[in-house]
């Protein structure tokens, strides 16, 4: 039960952060979107670690990795092509 109660809590924070690209479509005012921008934010930080409380340290682990994964291949992809040392300008 805990651990479905984390689950949903971890789906709500999804839902909530996917969301925030959804308010500017709606033709509310540029400071009614930045309110519910802030609010929905709040919600999901909120939410992801009442969820890292009920799911415990082994989901944790989980997304951490799975960050770190992420992160090294934007790495590996975005130096692709270009010298491993530094080049600097050379004035004659």
């Amino acid at each position: 039960m805990i651990k479905t109660i984390g689950y949903i809590l971890f789906l709500i924070c999804c839902i909530s952060f996917l969301s925030i690209l959804v308010v500017p479509l709606f033709g509310l005012s540029a400071k009614q979107i930045a309110g519910i921008t802030v609010i929905l934010i709040i919600i999901g930080e909120i939410t992801f670690y009442l969820s890292l409380v009920f799911l415990g340290k082994s989901f944790y682990h989980k997304i951490k990795n799975w960050l770190k994964f992420k992160k090294s291949t934007i790495n590996s992809n975005s130096t692709a092509g270009l010298p491993d040392e530094k080049i600097t300008d050379t004035k004659p």
